[in-house]
């Protein structure tokens, strides 16, 4: 039941002896031993998206500034648009 569980062994004392075992087991070890180890380093920005992406998606505290944001611009290109099409048109004389 339990040996279903636990995978084969793949260190084991009779593998070690074989030519070709010997091999698979110099590939695991090497792959093992290129793992970085530590903490990972702190991301670096290397651009306004890269510092914007940092700040405020995946950063130590994410927040939803960006929404904020999103909002704010749709809210800024909106009045300019309309002051361009229509808001400026009436500006020293009415209807």
């Amino acid at each position: 039941m339990v040996s279903s569980i636990v995978p084969p062994k793949i260190a084991s004392p009779t593998a070690i002896g074989g030519a070709a075992d010997a091999a698979r087991m110099q590939r695991v070890v090497s792959f093992y031993e290129r793992l970085p180890r530590g903490k990972a380093p702190e991301p670096k920005a290397k651009g306004f998206f890269d510092w914007y992406r940092l700040r405020y998606m995946t950063g130590r505290n994410p927040s939803v500034m960006p929404l904020v944001h999103i909002i704010g611009g749709m809210l800024v290109i909106g009045y300019a648009q309309n002051y361009y099409f229509h808001l400026r048109h009436h500006k020293n004389n009415a209807h």
